[in-house]
Order: structure tokens, then C-alpha cells, then sequence
């Protein structure tokens, strides 16, 4: 495939699997699954928007003479952010080793140093497929056909 067509590519794929994700959801049995699928979902449509505003930008680019390389500017972010494009499904740990703070899901930073004694930083672990039920194959697929990651873990306490 040329790399003309990449996003268009993308975003086919992207909306084929949030339809897929939309019908299985139907099945879900508990609030738990139908919240994964939900999150799901909306990341899928935000990554579809991002290849959306990609093809615009290249479009605009194609048409109309940039002068100032505004619109290049501007394709060129577009691109590095769908490049680290990550969809979280449930919890987000994010960790500064430097500071030994760490925040969950964009939460305020705590501190990791308790008491003076210890550096004790919560970890995450990966969701198994019985909890994720039909999403497994479907996380797998989607980060193998468009190299979109997806994390489904929860943050633990040691």
C-alpha cells in the first residue's frame, strides 16, 4: 500500500472495529465490560477524528498553496500525535522517577516516598482475557492492524 492511502487505511480500520466493538458490546452481561467496551469505543472514534483531520490537512495541502507552512506545520503534529496515539481502557499510572511521584489517571501527583523510609511506586497489571472477555482478540487485533496501543491494566498497591 502507497502512502497515500495509509490514513484512509487507518481510518477504515478504525471504524470497522469500533462497529465490531459496538455489536459485541450488545452481549456484555455486567457494568464492568460494558464500561471497557464504552472506552473502547470512544478511543476508536477519537483515533478515526485524528486520520479524519490528517486526510483534511493533506487535502488542504494538496489544493491550496501554503506560503507560510502553516498547514505543513500543522499535518506534521497531527501526524506525531496519531503516532503516539494510546487508548486506555481503564487505569493510566504514570510515574516520575526523578521526583519519586506518580499520578493515577491524570490524578494529582503523590508522592512515592512514604515517610522517609521507602520508595514504594503502585505498579499495573494487565487485565486477564477472562476479564476481558470478547475485547481480547479484539484489543490484539486492533493494536496488530493499525500499531495503536491499548492498555487495559489496573493499578495495584504493593
Amino acid at each position: 500500500m502507497s502512502n497515500d492511502w495509509y490514513y484512509v487505511h487507518q481510518l477504515t480500520v478504525l471504524t470497522g472495529f469500533r462497529l465490531i466493538v459496538l455489536a459485541n458490546r450488545i452481549g456484555c452481561t455486567d457494568d464492568f465490560s460494558r464500561a471497557l467496551h464504552d472506552r473502547l469505543t470512544e478511543g476508536l472514534a477519537c483515533a478515526a477524528a485524528r486520520a479524519r483531520s490528517i486526510m483534511a490537512l493533506e487535502r488542504e495541502l494538496a489544493s491550496d498553496p501554503d506560503l507560510e507552512g502553516i498547514t505543513a506545520f500543522q499535518l506534521e503534529g497531527e501526524k506525531e500525535c496519531f503516532n503516539r496515539l494510546r487508548i486506555t481502557l481503564l487505569d493510566d499510572l504514570e510515574i516520575d522517577y526523578f521526583t519519586y511521584e506518580y499520578r493515577i489517571n491524570n490524578g494529582e501527583w503523590r508522592y512515592a516516598d512514604r515517610e522517609g523510609i521507602k520508595i514504594s511506586y503502585p505498579s499495573s497489571i494487565a487485565l486477564t482475557d477472562a476479564e476481558l472477555g470478547g475485547l481480547g482478540p479484539m484489543i490484539r487485533g486492533i493494536a496488530r492492524e493499525t500499531g495503536i496501543w491499548i492498555s487495559a491494566a489496573r493499578v495495584v498497591y504493593d
